[in-house]
């Protein structure tokens, strides 16, 4: 499911914006993070997605789904969501704060 989104111009509507405190595991997003509306996910919420290539907080974003982050052991993926194209090695940088605690790859648009 998360695949066909790979390549898809996607709105992003961002409830953890750049800068900001996770509520409850008190960690600092070091990207834009946030939903795709109208979608569900494996934890029954909406798509959750990272945007990256903006550096200052925003509320929504669109641009195109350019990777899925697929956790191994957890029952959903995010999307990374950018404008034009972007290395792999920055996606895993730039969502490593996250994704170090899980066992991820990428699959890439």
């Amino acid at each position: 499911m998360y695949a066909a989104f790979l390549g898809q111009q996607v709105h992003v509507k961002i409830d953890r914006p750049l800068g900001s405190r996770h509520p409850t595991l008190n960690f600092i997003y070091e990207t834009n993070y946030g939903f795709i509306p109208g979608t569900r996910a494996g934890d029954g919420d909406e798509i959750d997605a990272y945007v990256l290539g903006i550096e200052q907080p925003i509320d929504s974003f669109d641009g195109q789904c350019v990777a899925v982050i697929v956790r191994r052991d957890d029952d959903e993926h995010k999307l990374v969501v950018t404008r034009g194209e972007i290395d792999p090695q920055v996606i895993k940088t730039r969502t490593h704060f996250v994704e170090q605690y899980y066992d991820t790859s990428l699959i890439l648009f």
